[in-house]
């Protein structure tokens, strides 16, 4: 078996050495995908071999995302130097009152929040830094609104190469900045959207040897496609009939895609759940791609905006293969605004859950998909939760004291808002501050 990179547009096919420094295709300028050609595995055996590797203490098998290795031969592990934090491992949480606000029967969120360095970018950074290590790359670099910057700063870190960071000015959380300052990115903060940046990257990664960590890398996409491997194997292999997420740079789905289409072709699993993806209303442009009557060229959103920072973005890189993994399995693509954004972040966090901004538009696309009559009530559901909720703390104080407004300035509505209260130092008025507030509450 020899992996190989491949070409996904079909009409070039082209391949190349998994050991060229490509993120796409010299002959088409198409996107790339990491490809095993002649990979057999024997299902029952290898379900056996993964979940007995969550009693080992080797590193490798400690990580959510290298226990699955069989799936991710690009690398020599005898001889391969692997970056990893321990990834992965992240939990099925049921969320029965997220469930009744979308008009489910019931709800599970897979939460990829508790990651290293709290998202899903952590899946597949490990695979991006550790073939950057086979590469003998020294330096890495990324255009982030944030998510992206702290995990490939960590990974870095842990690789020992130097991480180089390209954002927004002004337009990027400082929770996630934190991050990123702290592992020791150089950070360059350039006053231009995430889409001109990447694009002014691509040319300096070619110029200065930089090795690019952002989606359109593919062996990131192979880290992120064990979230899908893992989320089985914690159901015992019990297939979902709909995965719900966000779109941004719609690496995501386009992971989530490949890695269930490579199980269902090995025999691990006997069919592929529907995927549905969800956007902002101000960065939706494969939505509006996906429900065009006459699909012609694809066209990027020039200015996107929303508070929900990881998916602002407006000409995804990843958007043909997210198509194409979409329509392949049947799902669908919807959008939501930055209204029912917060409030179904605020569902979920009386959940106990909590998220990201970007995250809890999984929940709103799923409240808008059961009412539409897309998706049934009683169908089995798991929703995929992006990042950690002190991500962004701002927002969450905005959001709740009346003080969260859209980029354009019009007023959020606390409609779930749950607002601090000033007392004075009187017992008395505490009291009767208590019973006003919780009244027959235990």
């Amino acid at each position: 078996m020899q992996a190989q990179l491949k070409c996904i547009q079909g009409a070039c096919g082209a391949t190349y050495s998994i050991d060229d420094v490509l993120y796409t295709c010299p002959r088409c300028g198409g996107l790339l995908e990491a490809s095993y050609p002649g990979l057999s595995l024997d299902p029952p055996s290898v379900k056996r071999l993964w979940r007995e590797r969550r009693m080992s203490n080797l590193a490798l098998d400690q990580s959510g995302v290298w226990r699955y290795r069989e799936l991710l031969p690009f690398l020599d592990f005898e001889r391969d130097c692997v970056a990893t934090l321990r990834e992965g491992n992240t939990p099925l949480l049921p969320a029965p009152q997220a469930a009744h606000y979308a008009g489910m029967q019931s709800l599970v969120f897979k939460h990829q929040g508790y990651n290293p360095t709290g998202s899903f970018k952590d899946n597949g950074m490990t695979c991006g830094a550790s073939q950057g290590l086979h590469l003998k790359m020294g330096r890495v670099a990324c255009v982030s609104t944030g998510n992206t910057s702290a995990s490939m700063a960590a990974y870095a870190a842990v690789a020992g190469m130097t991480p180089i960071i390209f954002l927004p000015h002004g337009n990027i959380s400082f929770g996630k900045l934190a991050q990123a300052l702290e592992y020791g990115a150089l950070t360059l903060q350039v006053e231009a959207n995430f889409d001109q940046i990447l694009a002014l990257v691509r040319v300096l990664a070619e110029r200065t040897g930089i090795y690019l960590l952002n989606s359109m890398n593919p062996f990131r996409l192979e880290g992120q496609k064990t979230i899908m491997v893992e989320m089985l194997d914690q159901r015992d292999w019990h297939v979902p009939d709909w995965v719900v997420v966000p779109g941004g740079n719609l690496g995501n789905v386009s992971a989530f895609g490949k890695g269930l289409r490579e199980l269902l072709a090995l025999g691990c699993i006997d069919r592929l759940p529907k995927l549905a993806v969800v956007q902002a209303d101000g960065s939706a442009p494969l939505h509006d791609y996906f429900h065009s009557k006459e699909r012609g060229e694809f066209r990027p959103v020039t200015n996107p905006e929303t508070l929900a920072t990881a998916i602002r973005i407006g000409d995804p890189v990843s958007w043909p293969k997210a198509l194409f993994e979409i329509e392949n399995s049947g799902g669908t693509v919807e959008r939501v605004t930055e209204q029912e954004i917060a409030d179904a972040k605020a569902i979920i966090g009386r959940c106990g859950i909590g998220c990201e901004p970007a995250s809890a538009a999984t929940l709103a696309g799923l409240k808008k998909l059961v009412a539409a009559g897309t998706i049934q009530p009683g169908q089995d559901v798991v929703a995929v939760l992006t990042g950690h909720v002190l991500k962004d703390p701002d927002y969450i104080y905005r959001y709740h004291t009346g003080q969260l407004k859209t980029p354009s300035g019009a007023a959020i509505a606390s409609t779930y808002g749950n607002a601090p209260q000033v007392v004075p130092n009187d017992p008395d008025r505490i009291a009767a501050v208590l019973e006003e507030s919780l009244g027959g509450r235990a």
